[in-house]
């Protein structure tokens, strides 16, 4: 049949769709957190040659069929959503979704078997009939990887379904799977049932597994084929194998071609990793953890990143070039295999690794006879394509491979000597330059010779000025373009102009390699090339004069790039990034002549890349080379250099530990000062308040001072940087309003000079500073824009910030469905970087739990995050968790008022409201209604003073049920008061505490008249938040505090009581109150006035009669 009827034909049958337009389509496709079923028809071309007419009457009744199910499921198609015969469904509940997969695929649709793919995610409306994003791209890619039959689940969907799936249908893991196109893999599960087949082939993903990771091979694999299956076998029984042998014998592409066979079997996916261009030890598990798309973690070490990320993957690694660095790569080897015991490491290196376990396997040469020859001539079809193997040749050829003693870099450089030289000349000049390669079997040594005559023959070759840019262009790593050759290798013995002329040379005679990347033409030496040129470039005695100007021309541009970089980055990021190796062995260069100050100008120089770009870790280790450097002290660095090189380490150590060094940072200051830099003090100060966070007294002064400078020089990108840092603050201090000033300012600052990057952290801050206050709807509105900004701008680590504060905000305001799934997907996305922030994920997973009325869930996801966290982000997560209340709901009311203790003792701020309102709940639990009250008047009190109403309802709510009994009106009020405040704020009561609440509310009613009760709860929610405050203040009155004795105490107080009891000095109280030592003894002068004592002996007596 001819193939425009087939295509007629396929058109005309296509599956038919409402006119949903003329229903008001808008409002019938479901938004949010939607679920989609994407499904198509396996072999529809083949079907259609074969069958024409049996598929005509085959698609018409599937037609029939899926608009009939899908509507019984509730599901709506989306208006042309599909093409051919493929189709979309969209589901408002997952297991409506699940359910309609399986009848399509149990309907009597043959010929026709159908592949469906099942994913949950938050969706974006193309236009008013269509969806379009992440969420149907991921939909679309999981259809793609399965069988006719069979029906694919994401992660996400599976989260959602697993407890809801239709009878006798269950799900199948099979595991984790990269899909095409996407930036991290995906879980994938598979829907079984008695009625439909279950056993397919392994998933379509042969493409994606290995090929996605491995580099890109530009010409052809020759011979090999018996190693290959060797090889393969190995790994199968062992799971550290390492290929070894001399350079240029090809472990690199003989382990490249090995991964790509086997690439099926891994489903974590066959990843390469290149150390040829690493230098420095410590940077083989940073360059792993790049290679995997792993960000730095906050309290965690690189390689703990590392092992979390692999632990659960079955997947192959291939380390290549590991003989320099075989301690580092011991130690990486060790932990990955000891992490994930499904792990397989293939390596390659000069030298065994030397660890337990490892089966090292030599690859030979090439045989001479056949595989040799075979690559001589398809390399040199490549620089001559007329170029042929006959009869009057054949011997020839055979003679120079068996002079190159089957070395594969060796046939391959002399192969490009093709186009210039006969094969008998180059005979010739192996006669004379190879008289090693007569004789018979050769040892390792000697075949490493061969490689180093083949290239001091392609050497000899040179003019003297190609030789001397030869040996200088090895300094390079990883690639350089134009420009850095023009700095490195010109001088008087090679000019500029020529310098083009000579690369082009260099490039031709396959010395150096050419290529373009981002439209610029880079060029690069292949490792044994290079090594050889860096031996003649020490030989030469300029080694140290051409690696200086390397260190110059990098430290320049990277300095001169940060000068006028833009708010997105450019032009240092993408530059930085793509000069990565370059920078890093400059950087090495500086260390190892002890030449410092270059050093730190370099480092501070990428302080943008570090950011952005998630290279915490190893912007700081640049830094610690320099301060750790025993010689550092006795050399001379210039003063703006070390001020803005300490202020720029410990900001980016602030990102993942806890920061420790404010003693270096006043002294760096002190020294700005002294050189009247007032740019230089705006950023010193800044450093300093935000080292000193966690003491709000010691942080402000360097914000107001470092502020007041910035706006007298019109420093507006040095404000808007304060401003963010400054919201941050804020919210761990729990001062919401400044942080929400702060928040705002900072935001305007940066959208008005374009920094989209400092625009979207100081909404991550605003979002929070926003929930902090009540004003929901207005943080909802942030986050979203935030996590839409950040998905359309790749910003990963800001879009996974700004769906935890969105799951907040959405929990709060009732859709704690909502607000689960939010906090999920900041896991996935987490799980993506290696485990990015997992317990501030966890904690807004925690909330959502507790809201549903989930006490099991909330609690397990409290422990996970407490579990989690780091020491720097303590007081940040035990500031929002709600451990108490979801102890408490789990019947352990001890454990759960010893965390609202020290909850209480240890958090700042408006954060005292969460903490003092969940007391209060454990304390009513156990009986001390005394305590309960005292807890909910001082947190009312506390956020009258900061603005913190998060909470606020809940606190009057539980005041209201503690009076109850003894005064019902009072009670009534409150309780009015309290859902005037919810309907104002948006702030839902969760399910976890509506049964107490019902419980007191029933009481009151009984106590009180009909119109009595009406009075008192209209009059309570008439009034403001202010006024509120105040009316549950008054009821405080008439048992107000008295002024002296027990009673007298605030809560304050009388933790500082408790940990004098404890032996605590009053420095050790400061630290673990998060407040000053000065600030300690004043509370104790209070205390001694109040109770009557003079010392503290006289106090920890009178404690331990009360």
């Amino acid at each position: 049949m001819p193939d425009a009827m087939l295509a007629t034909m396929s058109q005309s049958a296509e599956l038919p769709a409402l006119n949903w337009s003329e229903l008001g389509l808008s409002e019938l496709l479901p938004t949010g957190t939607v679920t989609l079923l994407l499904a198509d028809v396996e072999g529809s071309t083949r079907l259609w040659e074969t069958q024409p007419e049996t598929m005509t009457a085959a698609l018409a009744l599937l037609n029939r069929t899926v608009a009939e199910v899908v509507t019984a499921h509730d599901g709506v198609r989306p208006l042309e959503q599909g093409e051919g015969d493929s189709f979309v469904a969209a589901f408002a509940r997952a297991s409506d979704a699940v359910a309609c997969a399986l009848t399509l695929q149990r309907a009597p649709l043959t010929p026709i078997r159908l592949r469906i793919g099942i994913h949950t995610g938050e969706i974006q409306l193309r236009d008013e009939s269509n969806y379009a994003g992440p969420t149907i791209n991921r939909a679309a890619r999981l259809r793609d990887l399965a069988h006719g039959g069979q029906t694919v689940l994401s992660g996400a969907a599976e989260a959602m379904v697993a407890d809801h799936l239709p009878d006798g249908a269950w799900l199948a893991d099979l595991g984790t799977h990269a899909l095409r196109d996407l930036p991290r893999p995906e879980r994938v599960l598979q829907l079984c049932h008695s009625d439909i087949r279950n056993d397919f082939p392994p998933l379509r993903t042969t493409n994606d597994a290995g090929n996605g990771h491995l580099p890109i091979q530009l010409t052809n694999f020759v011979g090999r084929a018996s190693q290959i299956v060797d090889v393969r076998q190995l790994l199968k029984e062992n799971r550290l194998v390492t290929l070894t042998g001399a350079g240029g014998v090809g472990k690199t592409r003989l382990a490249v071609q090995v991964a790509a066979g086997v690439a099926t079997e891994f489903t974590g996916g066959v990843w390469f990793i290149d150390l040829a261009p690493v230098t420095n030890p410590l940077v083989v598990p940073v360059v792993l953890a790049r290679t995997l798309g792993l960000a730095d973690q906050p309290g965690r070490s690189t390689m703990e990143t590392v092992c979390r990320f692999v632990r659960d993957l079955k997947m192959l690694l291939i380390l290549d070039n590991c003989e320099h660095l075989l301690d580092a790569c011991a130690d990486l080897v060790v932990a990955l295999l000891d992490a994930g015991h499904d792990v397989t490491i293939l390596a390659t290196s000069r030298e065994p690794i030397g660890v337990v376990g490892e089966l090292t396997w030599r690859v030979p040469s090439l045989s001479v006879d056949d595989e040799a020859v075979a690559l001589f001539i398809d390399r040199a079809r490549r620089t001559r394509p007329d170029f042929a193997l006959k009869a009057d040749n054949s011997s020839v050829i055979a003679e120079i491979c068996r002079r190159l003693d089957g070395m594969p870099l060796a046939i391959e450089l002399a192969a490009a000597r093709t186009r210039t030289l006969s094969l008998t000349q180059m005979v010739d000049g192996l006669h004379h330059s190879f008289r090693l390669l007569a004789g018979g079997a050769r040892t390792a040594v000697r075949r490493q010779q061969t490689l180093r005559a083949s290239i001091d023959w392609s050497h000899g070759m040179l003019t003297d000025p190609e030789r001397i840019l030869f040996r200088r262009l090895a300094v390079f790593m990883g690639g350089f373009d134009l420009d850095a050759a023009h700095a490195v290798g010109a001088d008087a013995d090679v000019e500029h102009f020529q310098l083009i002329d000579l690369l082009g040379l260099l490039v031709d005679k396959s010395l150096v390699v050419a290529e373009e990347i981002q439209n610029v033409m880079r060029y690069r030496m292949l490792e044994t090339v290079r090594q050889y040129g860096l031996e003649k470039l020490a030989e030469s005695g300029e080694a140290e004069a051409v690696r200086t100007r390397h260190r110059d021309h990098y430290t320049g541009v990277a300095t001169e790039l940060a000068a006028r970089i833009r708010g997105d980055g450019t032009p240092l990021v993408p530059w930085a990034e793509l000069e990565m190796d370059n920078l890093r062995a400059a950087h090495a260069w500086s260390c190892d002549a002890g030449d410092f100050d270059p050093a730190l100008r370099l480092v501070s120089s990428l302080q943008r890349l570090w950011v952005t770009r998630g290279r915490f870790r190893e912007g700081v280790a640049g830094f610690d080379a320099v301060f750790s450097d025993d010689r550092y002290r006795d050399v001379d660095v210039a003063t703006d250099v070390w001020v803005r090189a300490v202020a720029d380490a410990e900001l980016l150590a602030v990102w993942f530990s806890t920061p420790n060094n404010l003693p270096r940072a006043q002294e760096a200051l002190g020294a700005a000062r002294q050189r009247d830099d007032q740019r230089l003090v705006v950023h010193i100060l800044l450093t300093c308040a935000v080292l000193a966070m966690n003491y709000a007294e010691l942080a402000e002064p360097y914000f107001a001072e470092a502020a007041e400078l910035a706006r007298a020089a019109d420093d507006l990108a040095a404000l808007y940087h304060l401003r963010a840092y400054q919201c941050f603050v804020g919210n761990v201090v729990g001062d919401p309003i400044a942080a929400q000033a702060a928040g705002e300012e900072g935001r305007a600052l940066a959208n008005e000079l374009g920094d989209s990057f400092m625009s979207r952290y100081s909404r991550v801050f605003l979002g929070g500073a926003l929930v902090l206050q009540g004003k929901l709807a207005e943080a909802l509105r942030v986050s979203r824009e935030l996590v839409e900004e950040a998905r359309a701008a790749q910003d990963l680590p800001m879009e996974t910030f700004g769906l935890m504060t969105l799951a907040q905000a959405l929990t709060f305001t009732g859709d704690a469905t909502a607000g689960r799934a939010a906090a999920q997907a900041a896991l996935e996305n987490g799980a993506a970087m290696g485990g990015f922030h997992e317990d501030t994920a966890y904690l807004a997973l925690a909330i959502a739990e507790l809201a549903s009325g989930n006490i099991t869930a909330a609690k397990q996801a409290c422990d996970a995050a407490w579990g989690c966290t780091s020491p720097l982000k303590e007081l940040f997560v035990r500031s929002f968790v709600p451990m108490a209340e979801a102890t408490m709901g789990c019947g352990d009311l001890v454990t759960a008022r010893r965390w609202a203790d020290d909850t209480v003792a240890a958090v700042p701020g408006s954060h005292q409201v969460t903490a003092l309102t969940a007391r209060a709940g454990v304390a009513v639990a156990q009986g001390e209604s005394q305590q309960a009250e005292r807890d909910l008047h001082d947190a009312l009190e506390i956020a009258d003073r900061t603005g913190g109403y998060l909470h606020l309802p809940d606190a009057l709510e539980r005041l209201a049920a503690l009076v109850a009994d003894s005064n019902p009106e009072h009670a009534a009020r409150l309780f009015g008061a309290a859902e005037g405040m919810r309907q104002r704020h948006g702030e839902i009561r969760f399910k976890a505490f509506q049964a107490s609440y019902d419980s007191a509310l029933s009481k009151v009613r009984e106590a009180l008249e009909q119109h009595d009760f009406d009075g008192a709860w209209s009059e309570g929610n008439a009034l403001s938040t202010g006024e509120a405050i105040s009316y549950a203040q008054r009821g405080r009155g008439t048992r107000g505090r008295p002024a002296s004795g027990w009673e007298s105490l605030t809560p304050t107080e009388l933790d500082v009581v408790r940990l004098v009891r404890e032996g605590l000095s009053n420095k050790d109280i400061g630290a673990r109150l998060f407040i000053s030592p000065r600030t300690v003894q004043t509370h104790l002068t209070h205390v001694y006035a109040k109770l009557g004592v003079t010392s503290r002996v006289q106090l920890v007596q009178e404690a331990g009669r009360r």
